[in-house]
């Protein structure tokens, strides 16, 4: 590599070398990216192979691959054994691996541009740079010199490398395909929504994220998209990216199949064409784009068991769709993150809030908290709570005790069952010009007691599961109303 590298740091010289930099010695190369820190590489390159064993050297291959994985075909041709040369090139480690060598040190004069050469011996590199030129001892500093080397330290690789001792039997030259996995690649979606609520209607488009963390540029290559965490052991590695979905009403898995490519249990997302997927970089590619899909905009609110708020609570802004085919999406959706847009009065679009799904089914029903509403408030209020004594529901227990040398005798425990009977009031507001209905959900009834029950609600309500009712509240422009519930429950 010729030239100067640049200045090493606060502390460290700068370095040249004498040597080239080769472009990739990458052939064709197909990436299957995973959404859990994993890809699959396939390379395939045209390489000349003599008779019989030879170390032949795949430089390029990811930084981050997994040895262990790695299989190759190349037509009459075995693996004897295979090493991975991770010990890279970074000026830090030139200066650590040349420790007790000759160096030239190329020192320029600030006044006159002039520069000299000096021969020198690096005798440390701990915490800065310690050489002997001549008689005398320096340490380097950014400003005081660059270093040239004439070559690169052995075991020291300026790119990746993957040495492989093979054993052929047919020489001449063939394509060798090189597979392996790797960490560093991940993937997922993002979804920008465009809301008219006048209308019922929203535009979704559909981006595909990807990273490439792995060390290696890989240019021009063909990439399928894997959404799913597929089994991987990882040593560890706990399985990506996985968002929990929200707990909103309305969210309900579909049972249609997409129109994709698949493989095993999960859907493939290819990229169309060739594409470069550098080191250190983001790239979006757009995989979805449909407009006029139905949506609605609805008010949520969930109170905890006995919980009363002295001042009223703003209630989520829900939004929801479909991903069916004939009223939705008409797709299945990889996790990502949904970004919902209105218009303004001028007609801009306007960002008011995301949220994040999991992998979700084509036919689906979404319901995504995108904020909390300025203009409708609910309060929750424990109006009453007082005891009740049923004798319907008293019980008599009978326990059986048995001890070492005496007849076993049974107690009997007579133990009445105490309730309780809970009253509670919402008072929902609507400061908005037109009506709204807002979802009132009381959490926590179940609780372990296993026999909740509502003996009177002024509206009707819904048990939604064991432990939440939801109750749909009709509120009036610019007006309130209150549901009232009592709730029975043994403690």
């Amino acid at each position: 590599m010729r030239g100067v590298l640049g200045l090493l740091g606060a502390a460290a010289p700068a370095v040249a070398f004498a040597q080239g930099v080769p472009s990739s010695a990458q052939g064709d190369v197909a990436l299957t990216i995973y959404n859990n820190d994993l890809a699959l590489v396939q390379d395939i390159r045209q390489m000349s192979l003599p008779i019989g064993r030879h170390r032949q050297e795949f430089p390029d291959v990811s930084a981050s691959i997994r040895p262990e994985t790695v299989t190759l075909n190349a037509g009459g041709t075995g693996i004897v054994e295979q090493n991975f040369d991770y010990d890279l090139l970074t000026p830090e480690k030139l200066m650590d691996k040349a420790v007790g060598q000759t160096v030239t040190l190329v020192r320029t004069n600030p006044a006159t541009g002039a520069e000299t050469r000096e021969t020198a011996t690096i005798l440390a590199n701990n915490g800065g740079t310690v050489v002997r030129v001549g008689d005398r001892i320096e340490v380097l500093n950014q400003y005081a010199a660059r270093v040239v080397f004439p070559t690169l330290p052995a075991g020291l690789r300026a790119r990746p490398t993957l040495s492989v001792t093979l054993d052929t039997t047919a020489p001449g030259t063939r394509p060798v395909s090189l597979s392996y996995l790797s960490r560093g690649f991940g993937w997922k979606a993002d979804y920008v929504a465009l809301f008219d609520e006048a209308a019922g209607k929203i535009d979704v488009q559909g981006w595909i994220t990807l990273n490439n963390n792995s060390g290696t540029t890989f240019d021009k290559a063909k990439v399928l998209l894997v959404a799913g965490a597929v089994g991987d052991s990882g040593n560890g590695y706990n399985g990506g990216y996985r968002p929990q979905p929200p707990r909103m009403p309305g969210n309900r898995p579909g049972t249609q199949s997409a129109n994709r490519e698949s493989i095993g249990d999960f859907y493939v997302y290819p990229i169309a064409g060739r594409t470069t997927v550098a080191h250190a970089q983001q790239k979006q590619v757009s995989f979805l784009d449909v407009g006029g899909a139905p949506a609605t905009k609805a008010y949520h609110f969930r109170n905890g068991w006995l919980a009363s708020q002295s001042e009223p609570q703003s209630a989520d802004t829900v939004l929801r769709f479909s991903t069916s085919r004939e009223a939705g999406l008409g797709d299945a959706l990889p996790a990502g993150t949904v970004r919902v847009y209105m218009r303004d009065a001028r007609g801009q679009p306007q960002f008011i809030g995301e949220n994040a799904i999991g992998h979700t089914p084509m036919g689906s029903s979404l319901a995504l908290k995108t904020g909390e509403a300025f203009d409708v408030k609910v309060q929750p209020v424990l109006e009453k709570r007082e005891r009740i004594d049923s004798g319907e529901w008293e019980r008599s227990v009978r326990y059986r005790v048995t001890a070492p040398g005496k007849a076993t005798s049974e107690v009997v425990v007579e133990t009445e069952k105490v309730f309780w009977r809970t009253t509670m009031s919402y008072k929902v507001t609507n400061a908005r010009a037109v009506p709204v209905t807002v979802e009132v959900v009381q959490g926590g009834l179940d609780n372990w007691w296993h026999d909740t029950r509502v003996p009177t609600e002024s509206i009707k309500g819904e048990q939604r599961s064991a432990d939440e009712r939801i109750w749909s509240v009709a509120v009036p422009a610019n007006g309130e109303s209150t549901l009232t519930v009592q709730f029975d429950t043994r403690y």
